[in-house]
């Protein structure tokens, strides 16, 4: 359930960090570029500049934290019940590839005609 909620608030806060980032120009256009010259005035550009640089620094740090604790979440514990079936089937392998040569198929018996080395008459 948590981790869920972690999920939709990490999507939800990278699309509105690509958002915030392409809103930004790189040389002098700012947000009055984006808008079409209107908004420089409005929002003032040196006050919307540092309102889409402290939005991009906060969903930053969120997206952050969001990712760490994704990652601390997927991390398999103890108790995991499909670790305990990964160790349970990787020591039945364990155990037939130990197993004595007596269990194997008797070596005696003669290869069929397609498994005959080559060159070989059956």
């Amino acid at each position: 359930m948590f981790e869920g909620i972690v999920t939709v608030i990490h999507v939800i806060v990278a699309v509105f960090l690509v958002l915030v980032v392409l809103l930004q120009a790189g040389r002098g256009g700012g947000v009055s570029g984006a808008f079409g010259g209107g908004a420089g005035a409005a929002l003032g550009q040196a006050s919307a500049t540092n309102i889409l640089t402290k939005l991009t620094a906060i969903s930053a740090g969120i997206f952050m934290v969001t990712c760490m604790t994704l990652a601390v979440l997927s991390t398999p514990s103890t108790d995991d019940p499909t670790r305990k079936l990964a160790e349970q089937q990787n020591a039945e392998i364990d155990a037939k590839l130990a197993a004595p040569a007596s269990e194997a198929a008797p070596a005696s018996e003669a290869a069929p005609a397609s498994e005959a080395a080559p060159g070989t008459t059956p």
